[in-house]
């Protein structure tokens, strides 16, 4: 077991409910096992500007778990990419004697964390975001609690849905991936859903709602991803020209990343944390906290971030070309599990509509 006197922790990029469970459990594991816990103050740019808070009693992260939003605040800092930034945060970690990293965050979270594992301070990177974007784990924090804020949301415009006999087009959170549009149009009985990864028939789409309006339904939820930008708007106001059905456009927008965090978001945001520490104790660094098939395991950062931009379509020639056999492999092998569980989903959207 490697030894550590003092570890910090930070949050970083877009909030998500359950990161605060996930900063407690990495302050009471520290604190556990004798290690003292620096809370890195708005995610990179408190590594930057060496603004911390030590934390020395288990009491001060009481009552946290059970709140949205991160208690340790997150930013953006662009001086973090450049080598000046970059300078000065691992300056702040050797005059503050930080031993290693817990970063809580999403995929930029991670480029920097990568960053400051190359330069000698352990880092550990745990998945926090809504989109559930990370390609090489199941499951991030906020997922689970920003699909119900929109169950919520469109269970009470259903009323109105029915009362009016109308139609709501709603635009879903998620950036460039449609787990948010995907599982929630199942939850709400949506009638369909478009995302950026499969082909959306609005032929179809429109053909069956006039037939089931025939039929006497009175109600309609269609779920559109934010992952292509505009149509929403634009699925709006085709419906209500080709169907005769007063539609109309709603958005919860950033509400999908407040609300209290569910049982899920926390108990998964607590695993993670404690096991976060105990990889760092073990000597692990510049990997990633993942949970797959129900368990958790580290995939490295670097791996983490290439099965993703294969995922997302984005990587280069030159990249893929430089993939080891096994790299090859398993970024193939976990590229389409993940886009079968998303089809299996679309699928279902329409199967059971």
């Amino acid at each position: 077991m490697a030894k550590f006197r003092r570890i910090g922790v930070l949050t970083s990029g877009g909030d998500a409910p359950g990161m605060n469970a996930a900063v407690r459990a990495v302050v009471r594991t520290g604190l556990a096992h004798g290690i003292e816990v620096y809370a890195i103050m708005e995610g990179y740019k408190g590594l930057v500007e060496n603004n911390m808070r030590l934390i020395k009693n288990p009491s001060e992260v009481s009552n946290i778990i059970g709140q949205s939003g991160t208690a340790i605040y997150t930013e953006r800092c662009p001086e973090f990419a450049t080598e000046e930034g970059m300078a000065a945060a691992i300056k702040t970690c050797r005059e503050n004697q930080i031993d290693g990293i817990i970063a809580i965050g999403g995929d930029g979270t991670f480029r920097g964390a990568t960053d400051i594992a190359s330069r000698g301070i352990p880092t550990i990177g745990v998945p926090g975001t809504i989109d559930n974007d990370i390609a090489a784990t199941d499951y991030t924090i906020g997922l689970d609690t920003a699909c119900n804020t929109v169950v919520t949301f469109v269970d009470s415009l259903r009323a109105t849905c029915e009362s009016h006999a109308r139609c709501n087009v709603v635009e879903v959170m998620g950036r460039h991936a449609g787990h948010i549009a995907l599982r929630t149009a199942v939850a709400t009985g949506a009638v369909a859903v478009a995302v950026a990864e499969f082909d959306f028939d609005e032929d179809e789409v429109i053909k069956n709602i006039i037939e089931k309006r025939k039929a006497g339904k009175r109600g309609f939820v269609v779920i559109v991803s934010e992952g292509i930008p505009g149509y929403a708007e634009k699925l709006t106001k085709i419906i209500e020209q080709k169907t005769g059905i007063v539609t109309r456009f709603c958005c919860p927008a950033h509400v999908q990343r407040g609300g209290i965090p569910t049982l899920e978001d926390r108990l998964t945001a607590s695993e993670m944390g404690e096991y976060a520490v105990k990889q760092l104790l073990d000597g692990k660094s510049d990997v990633v906290i993942c949970k797959n098939g129900g368990k958790l395991c580290t995939v490295d950062i670097s791996r983490a971030l290439k099965v993703d931009r294969m995922l997302k379509g984005k990587l280069t020639a030159e990249e893929e070309a430089a993939l080891t056999p096994e790299e090859r492999e398993y970024m193939t092998a976990r590229c389409a599990e993940v886009r079968a569980n998303m089809k299996a989903l679309y699928d279902l959207v329409y199967e059971i509509r």
